[in-house]
């Protein structure tokens, strides 16, 4: 975004919002080449290429957006610098977790495990993680094997790892679809020529990714 010494208009931000939830919505359907013997890092590698590329241009449209003369001042403006800041370090941190949880994962592979007893495939299903359960027939039985196989790993070990990576590419995906659904709220309501953003105490006149934030900040304490 280049300098300009006219104001960004309200539709001119609604589209900058509009954008920046569409980039972040895209992140969990993107697509990367997966080695077989990696096989289980698939839900994640994805996501992971494909967030720091778009972290970037949100943080390069941010710079230019405040560097942008005149600054964002009026109601609008800083209604729509709070909610890309907001989606900007909201994404920024979650996509901190999911590198720590792929590492958390590599690790886990690299250390050297006792033999596990081989998994068997159960009509009620084996919990393997607090929100994921899995029961496998014989055709995915055997898939799952060669899979390990593949990968150099102990069945059970395999499916420890595919299912801590569907975790992480479970709330890595929450994490983005929240963020663009707050973008797109907030892009809604500053195109709504009838309805200008407030700026005072009522919470509704926040944001709605702002709104979020603090009511996640309250729930934690």
């Amino acid at each position: 975004m280049t300098n300009d010494r006219t104001a960004l208009t309200r539709s001119e931000l609604a589209d900058l919002l509009t954008e920046a939830a569409q980039n972040v919505g895209g992140i969990p359907a993107a697509e990367y080449p997966t080695a077989a013997a990696r096989s289980y890092l698939h839900p994640v590698l994805g996501p992971l290429a494909a967030g720091p590329r778009v972290i970037t241009e949100l943080n390069d449209r941010f710079e230019g957006f405040v560097a942008t003369e005149p600054r964002p001042a009026g109601s609008a403006g800083l209604f729509a610098l709070a909610s890309y800041a907001s989606a900007l370090g909201w994404l920024t941190e979650s996509f901190a977790e999911l590198t720590s949880s792929v590492d958390e994962i590599c690790t886990r592979v690299g250390i050297p495990t006792e033999p596990c007893a081989p998994i068997v495939a159960a009509p009620g299903g084996t919990e393997r993680d607090d929100e994921f359960d899995f029961a496998f027939n014989a055709l995915e039985l055997e898939a799952v094997r060669n899979a390990a196989e593949v990968a150099g790993l102990a069945p059970d070990d395999y499916v420890e790892v595919l299912s801590q990576s569907l975790l992480a590419a479970a709330r890595i995906t929450d994490a983005c679809m929240e963020i663009s659904s707050g973008l797109l709220d907030d892009a809604d309501l500053l195109s709504e020529v009838s309805d200008r953003p407030r700026l005072d105490n009522d919470p509704g006149s926040l944001p709605a990714l702002v709104r979020s934030l603090l009511a996640r900040m309250e729930a934690t304490e």
